[in-house]
C-alpha cells in the first residue's frame, strides 16, 4: 500500500497523486480552480527558504501554493 499524507509534508522532488481536497467554501474552490483535483499527479519542485510557499508542477504547469492551502490536500506518494 502506498503512503498517504498531506501535500504540505512532501519534500522537493517527491511525486504524488491527489486523493482528496478537504477544504470547503472559497478556499476549496480556489484549490480546485488551480487544477488540484483528485486523480491529478503533482511533483514538488521546491520550497521557499522559509518553507512557504511550495512550488508544484502539474499538467506541464508550475504553480505556487501556500502551506495553509496545501494542508487541505491529501495525497498518495508515488
Amino acid at each position: 500500500m502506498m503512503e498517504r499524507c498531506r501535500l504540505r509534508g512532501l519534500k522537493p522532488g517527491a511525486r504524488a497523486c491527489i486523493r482528496e481536497v478537504t477544504a470547503t467554501d472559497e478556499m476549496g474552490r480556489r484549490i480546485r480552480d488551480l487544477g488540484l483535483l483528485p486523480g491529478t499527479e503533482v511533483e514538488v519542485v521546491g520550497k521557499a527558504p522559509l518553507r512557504d510557499p511550495v512550488a508544484l508542477r502539474l499538467m506541464g504547469t508550475t504553480l505556487m501554493l501556500r502551506n495553509n492551502e496545501a494542508e487541505y490536500i491529501l495525497v498518495e506518494v508515488l
